[in-house]
């Protein structure tokens, strides 16, 4: 057989069996809204306590049968009927692969194979949630922080597509530099989110819509906010401050302090709030980095503390306790930039929209360079850390 001919297949194979991930991902979704399969599925969500350990041996086995070997057979049949239409026999790896799903349920609700239900392992959850492929603590989101999201068995991409990779409602979101421009359209989408705002600000006397709590707070007294930030899910660090073109000590002072290490501080604090299994599944930290870590911004100080800031993020991250996502924007109208183009509630939309299909760094700018030169970046810095830095 020529080799083109068994690539072919091989990539047929391939797409076969992300065909039938997609497959099983719109079963579980339909499973949340169609009654009758919702029946069989709420089994699947009775059967476990928050540490993943089953309630009863009994419920464990019966939510096999009536949950995930119907899901099996469903991707069976589906990918069956696509290979008979297509005519591809590498389309039948999907089928195999479907299979080994049916066989594997069924052993399960004999009480076999139990360790094959890798999402589902008792014990604590170590990491924080995964970006691309589904591991236990990402799933662990579907059963016990919003049934409604977080639909995806293996790969992601079904969630990020749908926006429901993370979900938002109920989340207690602490955001710095809220009395700003971005802080408050920040505030106003999160609400909109159903999530539960809190403005941290410096301002003496701000004024925030009703329902939205205020926290003061000042850049050098980050420890005294750790007992509040207890109980935060997501810290979205966005203060900064644009000395222009002042390079003065005063400035030098200011800049620092207020872009880079008043964040980094803050950052480490609610990094030493993660300290249960809920706490890695649903505390993030979102860091407002701009721009300016790979464009000039007109103003060296800033570019300089915000570019500290953006390598302490990168670096950290390697070892991070909860998922961190960075905030990379171009120029927008505010009063740090009084010649910004774009709009603050825009840029909040899309902040938010990004976040919840768990796209770690966001980028939302005018310049479609920053799409290029942020990730190539981000990525040599990142590889750079990894190879010539250690954890402690």
């Amino acid at each position: 057989m020529p080799w083109q001919t068994v690539f072919l297949q091989a990539v047929w194979g391939l797409a076969s069996i992300v065909f039938v991930e997609v497959i099983r991902d719109g079963y579980h979704v339909i499973s949340h809204y169609w009654p009758p399969l919702m029946r069989l599925h709420n089994w699947h969500h009775r059967v476990y306590k928050k540490d993943f350990s089953p309630i009863s041996e009994t419920l464990y086995r019966q939510a096999q049968i009536y949950n995930d070997m119907p899901e099996a057979l469903v991707m069976m049949g589906t990918i069956v009927a696509v290979a008979v239409v297509i005519g591809q026999p590498g389309l039948w790896l999907g089928f195999l692969y479907s299979a080994g799903f049916l066989v594997s349920a069924l052993a399960r609700s004999q009480g076999w194979l139990v360790s094959t239900d890798l999402t589902h392992t008792p014990g604590d959850l170590i990491t924080p949630p995964s970006n691309w492929l589904v591991n236990r603590t990402y799933h662990w989101r579907h059963h016990f922080d919003d049934t409604n999201a977080y639909f995806s068995g293996y790969f992601t991409f079904t969630d990020k597509l749908m926006g429901t990779a993370v979900s938002l409602k109920g989340k207690t979101v602490a955001v710095t530099g809220a009395s700003g421009t971005l802080g408050r359209a920040l505030l106003n989408e999160l609400a909109q989110q159903k999530a539960k705002p809190i403005a941290l600000t410096t301002s003496p006397n701000p004024i925030f819509p009703e329902g939205i709590r205020c926290w003061h707070w000042q850049p050098g007294a980050e420890a005294d906010l750790r007992d509040a930030l207890q109980n935060v899910d997501i810290l979205v660090i966005n203060h900064g401050v644009n000395v222009y073109g002042d390079r003065s000590a005063p400035a030098v002072q200011t800049s620092l302090e207020v872009n880079a290490l008043s964040g980094w501080r803050l950052m480490e604090m609610f990094f030493s709030t993660v300290e249960t299994s809920v706490h890695r599944a649903n505390k993030e930290v979102w860091i407002n980095t701009s721009e300016a870590e790979v464009s000039p911004a007109f103003g060296p100080l800033y570019e300089i503390s915000k570019r500290l800031m953006g390598e302490l993020v990168t670096l950290r991250r390697l070892d991070a306790p909860c998922v961190v996502r960075k905030i990379v924007l171009g120029p927008f109208k505010s009063a740090l930039n009084p010649y910004g183009v774009m709009s603050a509630t825009w840029i909040a939309w899309a902040v938010v929209a990004l976040a919840k299909r768990n796209v770690r760094n966001i980028v939302v700018t005018i310049n479609p360079l920053t799409y290029v030169t942020f990730p190539l970046k981000e990525f040599s810095h990142w590889l750079y850390f990894k190879l010539f830095s250690r954890s402690s």
